[in-house]
């Protein structure tokens, strides 16, 4: 009998193994990555026990404490230890407290690109109790103007590169009273006060925590906006518990402080922000700060910096493949890379080309309330079947006379393609009702996006279907020939008089 059980419990030490392997792969994956939660979730239960009020502040101060000298941003030629960064935020909280028209706590309109000083500021606001509002640098006039009224800022700190957009603003902002700060040592535009002199001669004493002893996990930390693709802009309102969350992006996927991470993306976008800055603190890791992202750039900053990680969105990924091949493509130090939005077929020609990359594909929106990693890094695991078509980019058109809006969509054609009305046609009415068929479309050289990659409609909603407007070829959906046939002024004119029906 006993032989008998150990013959079971032998038998099972080999058969578990090899069928959980074959049936449920991803198991030991599961519990290793469950692992790194728990333990993850203990820490914050830890810090929460020794401080019930710990935010995201405490995170970066405790690292300065730790590791003072560490190297915490890299700028081009500029060097920052952490020690640097807190003295340096310091500063500008200083001569934010001595600024008329502010007082701790008051809401502060971020309007800069990527550069140390967005980093110092945002944590010497941090240090003030100040919601801060990240402002997209490429916006103008009137989408700046709601996008800083949205949150009801009473100060609105730019770089001295923006001072042109802000002058198209000021009476606006100077009715409403606003407190306008550029980071320059001299301005001599009326309205707007130079703001670098004063920081540069205020104390980098540290501040005391009662100035922001009115904050809980559900106070206001930063307001993120959308890119307008669609319209203007809407604010997304990130509290600091949801805010502090952000801090086990990178330690969930393995990264340490002796990581470096390249931050390429703008940090008014939560990819650059939450992923590229706030995850960076939390692990103790090193900031390779870019002012935007240039595909031709990525791999010789790389290996100049020693990067370690990196971060995509969109179609990063796609462009970086379609950079001109090079005998070192696989000559770096980069062992993750962690976003979203990357194709199966480009996420294989990427390892192909590029090495031994692991890549975390994760799924998550500002608002939400969960999120989704793809840990086992298994290519297009998203249970669906992945369309082979090019992007396109759908929106609707306004035509006299006509109630609502007709459909119409903006494509690119691969290299060398060429546009068949007639397949068009067959394969559109094939899969799509009729009141889904895009009744124009429009041929792009490539699909215009915004800065943080999304599809832009607006100029195209505006631009509609007028071939006088219009430089790219359009085509008009015509049942009665069966295909789609091109926009001329003659076939304008008849949409527009009625004559041809939609």
């Amino acid at each position: 009998m006993e032989l008998y059980l150990i013959s079971i419990l032998l038998a099972s030490i080999f058969i578990i193994p090899f069928a959980l392997k074959t049936f449920s792969p991803y198991v030991w994956m599961d519990f290793l990555y469950f692992g790194d939660l728990l333990r993850i979730l203990v820490t914050y239960g830890a810090r929460r026990r020794r401080r019930p009020l710990f935010f995201v502040l405490d995170r970066f101060l405790e690292q300065t404490v730790a590791c003072p000298d560490k190297l915490f941003i890299a700028f081009g030629d500029e060097r920052h230890t952490y020690a640097d960064a807190d003295r340096k935020s310091n500063k500008i909280a200083r001569a934010l407290q001595s600024q008329a028209g502010y007082t701790s706590g008051d809401t502060v309109a971020l309007f800069m690109g990527n550069e140390p000083t967005f980093v110092f500021t945002w944590l010497a606001l941090a240090k003030l109790g100040s919601p801060v509002a990240l402002l997209n640098y490429n916006i103008r006039t009137k989408s700046l103007l709601h996008c800083f009224n949205c949150c009801k800022a009473k100060v609105l700190v730019a770089a001295s590169d923006l001072k042109e957009a802000v002058e198209d603003v000021l009476p606006s902002l100077i009715e409403q009273g606003v407190v306008v700060l550029l980071m320059t040592k001299h301005c001599d535009t009326s309205g707007i006060q130079s703001f670098l002199d004063k920081v540069e001669e205020a104390p980098d004493s540290p501040l005391p925590r009662s100035l922001r002893s009115h904050l809980s996990f559900k106070s206001p930390a930063v307001y993120i906006y959308t890119s307008g693709t669609t319209g203007l802009p809407k604010a997304a309102l990130v509290n600091q518990n949801r805010l502090l969350t952000a801090l086990a992006i990178l330690s969930s996927n393995g990264v340490t402080s002796k990581d470096v991470m390249y931050t390429n993306l703008p940090l008014y976008h939560t990819a650059g922000f939450f992923v590229g800055f706030i995850g960076p603190i939390e692990t103790g890791s090193t900031i390779v700060l870019k002012r935007k992202f240039s595909a031709s750039q990525f791999w010789d900053d790389c290996r100049k910096y020693n990067v370690t990680v990196v971060q995509y969105i969109g179609e990063v990924m796609r462009y970086l493949c379609c950079t001109p091949k090079r005998d070192n493509d696989k000559d770096h130090k980069v062992r993750l890379a962690i976003g979203n939005g990357i194709r199966a077929e480009v996420w294989k020609e990427f390892l192909n080309r590029f090495g031994n990359v692991q890549i975390r594909e994760f799924y998550a929106s500002t608002e939400g309330n969960i999120g989704f990693l793809n840990y086992p890094g298994k290519m297009g695991a998203v249970g669906r079947v992945h369309f082979l078509h090019q992007e396109a980019n759908v929106y609707g058109v306004q035509v006299p006379g006509h109630e609502g809006r007709v459909g119409m969509a903006a494509v690119s054609l691969k290299e060398d393609g060429e546009f068949d009305g007639s397949k068009v046609y067959k394969h559109v009415v094939s899969y799509l009702p009729s009141y889904a068929r895009p009744r124009f479309i429009r041929i792009q050289s490539a699909v215009e996006v915004t800065g943080t990659f999304k599809q832009m409609k607006v100029k195209l909603v505006a631009q509609g279907f007028d071939p006088g407007q219009v430089q790219d070829p359009l085509y008009f959906l015509d049942d009665c020939v069966k295909s789609y046939i091109p926009v001329t002024a003659q076939l304008y004119s008849s949409i527009l008089s009625g004559s041809i029906k939609l």
